[in-house]
């Protein structure tokens, strides 16, 4: 196997749809709790970046194993068309997801049972996401599933580990009881702030669906297009795109990001037109980067208005 073929089983390309839920987790545990662990951060950032990549390995695999459309099979799917060896493919789908429980392990032990739970429900969805009978990409919640996952999970995950010998999430767990605690405003507001990574990472799957509709029923693929509609989900590809916005501005009201994050909105200038460009039509090879384009200019904006609020706490 090539390096090329390699980084086109993993595509390596969509990891920005992790990497920004982990840079802004990042960002807001130093503004928001003021707590740091680059260790255990760095440690868990390679562990992430594995699984991930074992789910997107799993998926085009599943999908070429599932296919009955022998021009997708062959043509399309890279393990088709590079013609892989699926016990190639199967082997590097297994030391990914093993290397990915070593660092999972190894943290828990650090840091509590806390984040087995969590790195379990994640790890869960993310291989029954594309793997089984009835996978959860083949469903209409797939985009509840893959933005909840990694906008959510990734998020609070990072969270967890620069936070976790504040006790501000934890879980005591012994033969005899257990109990779980946390403080009930820090929760809410590391809710609220991953909302709108749920949206952008959630509009992604959308997307691809919405592009792929034709296609995904012919290889007898139900996804939320499919039940919806295409207006209607393009639609809802809108409404989640600019709930974004808002929910940065509630969370600002609120007292959870302070005024840099305003800076979000200097995104607008590039999402507007790019979300313009795919409510037109959508065609994967013409539009469907502009979901991606949104999600990498929307966040990197977030981004941008943490560290000016980093840059500006450390000044004053």
């Amino acid at each position: 196997m090539t390096r090329e073929s390699f980084f086109d089983l993993v595509e390596i390309r969509t990891k920005l749809a992790s990497l920004f839920p982990f840079l802004i987790a990042v960002l807001f545990t130093n503004t928001y709790f003021h707590s740091f662990h680059w260790g255990k951060t760095l440690f868990f950032f390679f562990g992430m970046l594995a699984f991930d990549m074992a789910t997107t390995a799993i998926n085009n695999y599943m999908d070429f194993r599932k296919a009955h459309s022998e021009e997708y099979k062959y043509q399309e799917n890279v393990i088709g068309k590079d013609q892989l060896s699926e016990r190639t493919v199967v082997l590097i789908i297994f030391g990914l997801i093993s290397f990915a429980a070593i660092v999972g392990i190894t943290l828990a032990v650090q840091t509590g049972w806390l984040l087995l739970v969590m790195g379990c429900a994640c790890c869960f969805i993310g291989v029954f996401y594309t793997f089984g009978p009835i996978p959860l990409s083949r469903m209409p919640l797939g985009e509840v599933f893959s933005g909840v996952t990694m906008g959510l999970g990734i998020f609070a995950i990072t969270i967890y580990l620069n936070t976790y010998d504040k006790r501000l999430f934890f879980m005591e767990l012994d033969l005899k009881h257990f109990a779980l605690t946390g403080n009930t405003t820090a929760a809410l507001a590391v809710v609220w702030a991953s909302l709108p990574l749920i949206a952008t990472i959630a509009n992604i799957m959308l997307a691809n669906n919405i592009s792929d509709l034709e296609q995904d029923i012919a290889n007898h693929r139900y996804t939320l297009p499919f039940y919806l509609g295409k207006r209607n989900a393009v639609i809802l590809f809108n409404l989640l795109m600019y709930s974004s916005y808002a929910a940065i501005l509630i969370g600002l009201i609120a007292g959870i990001y302070q005024w840099p994050i305003l800076l979000t909105f200097v995104s607008l200038v590039k999402v507007y037109p790019q979300t313009k460009t795919f409510t037109k039509e959508q065609i994967k090879s013409k539009t469907f980067a502009m979901s991606i384009k949104n999600l990498v200019t929307f966040n990197g904006c977030y981004a941008l208005g943490l560290l000016v609020t980093l840059l500006w706490q450390f000044i004053n």
